[in-house]
């Protein structure tokens, strides 16, 4: 075996901080959980409904509760911003390789959904014929997700705010009323909630207007809704799981009338990266020219409405933690928070986006508290937003579907380890041209938007393959803001074992393959 090669050896061990021995006994840990949506069907249904009885669970009330936070567009720099969350951090576990399988929303959503890569899901992009809404129905990807199952399992399920690029809250989907799909006991979703006033909500088949007022920010709303749902869930004396997606800080960042002047001098980062380009740089960054003052204005005015915004975010998962401690929940809820994709602002002189290979767009957070979690911990093995799908499966004692690409965190989030976890991540984009309404068109001048490409993520390095054959190459561990390219450098050997890794990666299918199709060696 060439050196370096393996990344995750074998018998590998981390450190585990546990809270006691029993607690690392417990069997529920639920930490993945994500936005789920409908019916599952075929063998998919029959799987989980074979083992879906089960077994136990954490709390009182035997199972674990499970709330769900995932963020639009939060990338990894704004949590210093959110005290919550960094109380999270420092109660819980976070992963710190958590990657997302494309940095664009609708393709991201949908592997969060099913458990699966884009190849698999068929939705590459936000619109038309391979993307959005429409594509994630057409080919057939409800059926392949859980809330069924949980609620098979005794569950009570909640879904609340953003669903998928296209979807609109009238939505019929070929029934009489407004479409909710199966599985969810409520369902409280919104279509073009960016602006966080002026929006509809499907309530449960009844669509809403909301307006202008204070009190209809659509963060706030999400917030009382979710704990509406806790109370009427801890009333019923069921387990829960509720999904909670608010828009911020997707553009256009509208913070709530509270927070409109909070961080009056805040600005963008400025890494190593900002304003500076790859060496040398690939084909599609050649022609970017360096960020004007007027640009570098604009970027941290961005940020700081950014940063704003998700303030509201915030104050919900505290308001909804110490909901969950009055009613004596805290110690059998999980709570769960991340992102779908991150997002760059300035670094490799790209204007404010996403849908790179680059870590401001992959690598975003994703932290977890709760029972059996150990405090302050952080998980180093490589995970993916393909995991969420089976974990959360995992820890309601379901039997993930056979179709899921990913593979459970369950015993990571125990503080255990896996024998043969993977070694790399794949992550596909398709690019496509800006359709009309598409919230995350590219700016028409110096975008920097990246052609179609599929690239590989290992624990130190990056490696990407456009269309049309350019080449990018970055050592994680010497260059970690990915800025010297060394593809021409890298050792023929070592380009055709990453090469060989991202082909089988493309074509893998579900967890046993895509598991050692992730490894670099074979």
């Amino acid at each position: 075996m060439p050196t370096g090669k393996r990344l995750h050896r074998k018998g590998q061990g981390r450190r585990r901080i546990g809270r006691t021995a029993a607690a690392g006994l417990c069997l529920a840990v639920n930490a993945a959980l994500l936005t789920s949506c409908s019916a599952i069907g075929g063998t998919d249904a029959q799987d989980a409904a074979d083992s879906s009885s089960a077994g136990s669970a954490e709390g009182k009330g035997g199972k674990p509760n499970i709330v769900h936070v995932q963020t639009d567009d939060l990338s990894e720099n704004l949590v210093r911003y959110m005290p919550h969350v960094r109380q999270m951090q420092r109660d819980g576990a976070t992963f710190s390789h958590f990657f997302v399988t494309d940095s664009l929303c609708c393709p991201s959503r949908s592997t969060g959904l099913t458990g699966q890569y884009p190849h698999n899901t068929g939705v590459f992009t936000n619109n038309g014929n391979d993307g959005g809404y429409g594509a994630f129905m057409k080919k057939g990807n409800e059926k392949k997700c859980f809330a069924p199952a949980l609620q098979d399992a005794g569950y009570r399920t909640g879904f609340m705010g953003k669903y998928l690029n296209g979807y609109q809250p009238a939505d019929e989907n070929g029934t009489s009323k407004p479409y909710v799909p199966k599985g969810w006991d409520e369902w409280d979703v919104a279509g073009n909630g960016y602006p966080e006033f002026d929006y509809d909500l499907n309530e449960n088949g009844h669509v809403k207007h909301y307006g202008h007022e204070p009190e209809d920010y659509l963060t706030d709303v999400l917030s009382k809704k979710a704990a509406s749902f806790v109370d009427s869930s801890s009333g019923a004396k069921k387990p829960f799981m509720l999904q909670i997606n608010p828009f911020a800080p997707h553009s256009p960042s509208t913070p709530a009338p509270r927070d409109k002047d909070a961080y009056p001098s805040v600005k963008a980062p400025r890494t190593t990266a900002y304003d500076k380009a790859a060496t040398p740089a690939p084909e599609w960054q050649k022609d970017l020219k360096p960020l004007t003052a007027q640009e570098k204005r604009q970027i941290d005015r961005k940020f700081a409405k950014r940063v704003r915004s998700v303030q509201a975010v915030d104050k919900m998962i505290g308001d909804l933690q110490e909901q969950l401690k009055k009613k004596g929940l805290a110690d059998e809820t999980y709570v769960v928070f991340g992102s779908d994709n991150g997002f760059h602002m300035g670094e490799h002189r790209l204007r404010p986006g996403k849908q790179t290979a680059y870590d401001t767009d992959i690598n975003v957070p994703l932290t977890v508290t709760g029972p059996a979690v150990p405090s302050g911990e952080k998980i180093p093995e490589m995970a993916e937003n393909t995991d969420l799908n089976p974990t959360f499966l995992d820890m309601a004692a379901v039997k993930p579907p056979s179709s899921v690409d990913g593979s459970s965190l369950l015993d990571l989030l125990r503080g255990g380890r896996e024998e043969d976890w993977r070694e790399s991540v794949l992550v596909e984009h398709h690019n496509a041209k800006s359709r009309k309404g598409d919230p995350d068109a590219a700016p028409s001048k110096n975008h920097g938007d990246p052609p179609s490409y599929e690239a590989l993520r290992t624990a130190d390095s990056l490696y990407v393959e456009y269309a049309g054959g350019d080449r990018e190459f970055y050592s994680m561990t010497s260059d970690p803001e990915q800025l010297r390219n060394r593809i021409s450098s890298l050792p023929d050997e070592r380009r055709d074992e990453l090469h060989d890794t991202l082909g089988d990666l493309k074509s893998c299918q579900g967890s046993e393959s895509c598991r050692k199709a992730s490894r670099v060696d074979e």
